[in-house]
């Protein structure tokens, strides 16, 4: 079947657009782009394009509840395949402002939840390597 139409990014809101472009290009790569006051794209090798608009009123989602304001999405990122990477990507976004949500590890788990500076959680993932 033939496609409706094709991807074209991810529209994240929150409060400064600039602040939070600037973070995930530290966090992925690439350079943000200021096309209006209220709207940035980042757009980096192997990543989806990352759009970031200004929404008035933004409210942070709260993970992990799901009764107030529940996480709208959140992004899966590929931090190495050793615990040492991902300890190591760990230090990194700390450092640049993300906030732990949930560090727990296990047997079956194999990410770590953070929220990034505006709120959104994301996750550090361990790859799998066969």
């Amino acid at each position: 079947m033939e496609p409706v139409a094709r991807f074209r990014s991810v529209v994240v809101d929150c409060p400064d657009p600039v602040a939070l472009a600037g973070f995930y290009a530290a966090v992925v790569g690439g350079t943000p782009r200021v096309e209006e006051d209220d709207w940035v794209v980042l757009e980096a090798p192997g990543v989806p394009r990352l759009a970031f608009n200004r929404a008035p009123g933004y409210t942070p989602p709260e993970w992990p509840r799901a009764d107030r304001n529940a996480q709208q999405f959140h992004l899966d990122l590929d931090a190495g395949s050793t615990w040492e990477e991902v300890d190591a990507a760990q230090e990194r976004v700390l450092a640049l402002g993300a906030r732990p949500l949930d560090l727990e590890e296990g047997e079956d788990k194999d990410f770590r939840v953070f929220a990034d500076p505006a709120g959104h959680p994301f996750c550090l993932c361990r790859i799998a390597r066969p």
